[in-house]
């Protein structure tokens, strides 16, 4: 496993705030999420189920739902191989995939008053204030790479991309989110 984060703890500083988030442990889980055994394995990993495009946090982890068939469990990074461990074990004889996913992926966060706007120039994703709330995820892209966001807090927003691209997604936020760029789509 990596013992440096993608972008070393990069940040570029402003109004809206852009940081790479740290080692985050993610770990893929795809299989019948429906199932009985299922809903009691990630109650057992994290806060449970979540329901359709959301995410629940509890303690130090977080279980997002990524489609009809996948979540994504976020852990402290030490304990990912763990968490599939686990997981492989209270699934045994069901149809699954948990993989640690970890060094693969890369966390950023957008925070501050230009967060959503930041984001809504980057994304084909309706970021209105009564359209994306606290607690909800989307797959979707930024610019030209695949990413995941979510909305933490009123103005953050946390982004998962690949770590092959972070230095990407990191400038590309760091340019959408500069003071000089507000366009003003949210008042």
């Amino acid at each position: 496993m990596f013992e440096v984060s993608a972008l070393n703890g990069a940040v570029a500083d402003g109004p809206t705030r852009v940081e790479e988030a740290g080692l985050q442990g993610m770990v893929t889980l795809k299989g019948d999420l429906g199932s009985a055994k299922m809903k009691a394995a990630l109650k057992a990993a994290g806060p449970g189920l979540p329901d359709r495009r959301q995410i629940v946090e509890k303690d130090d982890r977080a279980v997002a739902w990524m489609a009809r068939d996948e979540v994504l469990i976020l852990c402290p990074h030490a304990e990912a191989n763990a968490v599939v461990t686990e997981l492989e074990a209270a699934l045994a004889g069901e149809h699954i995939l948990a993989v640690n996913v970890s060094d693969a992926r890369a966390m950023l966060r957008v925070a501050g008053p230009g967060a959503r706007e930041a984001l809504a120039k980057l994304a084909p994703v309706d970021l209105h204030p009564e359209s994306f709330k606290a607690g909800e995820m989307r797959r979707t892209r930024l610019a030209q790479v695949p990413a995941a966001i979510w909305l933490s807090e009123t103005d953050e927003i946390s982004v998962i991309a690949f770590r092959s691209v972070a230095k990407y997604v990191f400038d590309i936020l760091a340019l959408s989110a500069d003071d000089s760029g507000r366009v003003g789509y949210f008042g």
